[in-house]
């Protein structure tokens, strides 16, 4: 079975779709999952619950680096982590290094193997668009570039013309350089026009997260949280992660995306151009939501 090496950048602590991913990857047969770093507002306390999902899937091998706070310039930020609640009054680690090192983390790992590595975001795009600034030669080393990111074909209600997507607004001209920056044909971005077609119940969540066990009995007490304001998961981060492994769970086309960087209500804004031949990006355009689920929970139990 050939595995693919995998870094995963992520914002988790706000929604719980980003643990919920986590916990994929550490069940996934075929990642080699190389490390976690996270990203916007308290990284650290970002840290821990990555750290804390790791340790509840038996794995204290993963690397885990809290990452850059952003945003670069301006954007919607994000300082507040409220999954942190079910670590409070643990024992748990507390040091997971400066800001700087995540990225260079990210850096030195994909150097040492060059054209292997699949470098999964699902955060705002801070650590990886420093990462891109920091070293010019990541693009052609890095395999693939894989995002949720975005909102770029409509079909949904209001996510017509300019709705925007979560972590492209929390920082803008991150986005822009990640799109600006990608070697032609290897970023690949799951938006919420698609993502949102996978959506499950809270009741049905409980119901399968505490039958998987292992790391989903931590992910469910950090989705209890979220559960608090909210009667569902979306799953838009899991979706992104089983692409790598399973590419005909959606349709995509090829074509280039730009981003809304301007300081004003517009901000974040992505647009889709389609270009069959020459296009510098792929998108998610479709999913078969059954197929995810059956992948999704066939792996994690």
């Amino acid at each position: 079975m050939n595995t693919i090496p995998v870094l995963f950048d992520t914002d988790i602590g706000n929604d719980i779709d980003d643990a919920v991913a986590l916990a994929y990857l550490l069940n996934e047969p075929r990642c080699e999952l190389l490390g976690v770093t996270t990203v916007s507002g308290d990284t650290a306390k970002r840290a821990a619950l990555a750290d804390a999902v790791c340790r509840a899937a038996g794995r204290t091998d993963v690397p885990v680096y809290a990452g850059l706070t952003g945003p670069l310039l301006h954007g919607r930020g994000q300082p507040e982590v409220p999954q942190y609640a079910v670590l409070e009054g643990t024992e748990h680690r507390t040091d997971y290094g400066k800001p700087s090192d995540a990225v260079l983390f990210l850096r030195d790992t994909i150097r040492a193997r060059p054209h292997e590595i699949t470098l999964l975001a699902v955060g705002s795009m801070t650590n990886v668009a420093a990462l891109l600034a920091l070293d010019p030669e990541i693009p052609a080393l890095v395999k693939r570039i894989v995002l949720m990111c975005g909102v770029f074909t409509g079909g949904l209600p209001n996510h017509g013309p300019g709705s925007r997507e979560w972590n492209a607004l929390l920082d803008p001209i991150a986005t822009a350089i990640v799109f600006r920056h990608a070697a032609p044909g290897t970023l690949l971005s799951v938006g919420l026009d698609v993502t949102e077609r996978c959506t499950m119940a809270k009741e049905e969540c409980r119901e399968r997260f505490t039958r998987a066990g292992g790391a989903l009995s931590l992910v469910l007490k950090m989705a209890e949280v979220w559960f608090e304001h909210a009667a569902r998961i979306t799953f838009h981060d899991p979706l992104a992660a089983t692409l790598i492994f399973d590419e005909t769970i959606c349709t995509t086309e090829r074509g280039n995306v730009s981003v809304w960087t301007n300081d004003d209500p517009l901000y974040g804004l992505t647009r889709w151009t389609k270009e069959a031949t020459d296009g510098q990006h792929e998108i998610a355009i479709a999913v078969d939501s059954e197929r995810f689920f059956q992948r999704y929970f066939a792996v994690t139990g």
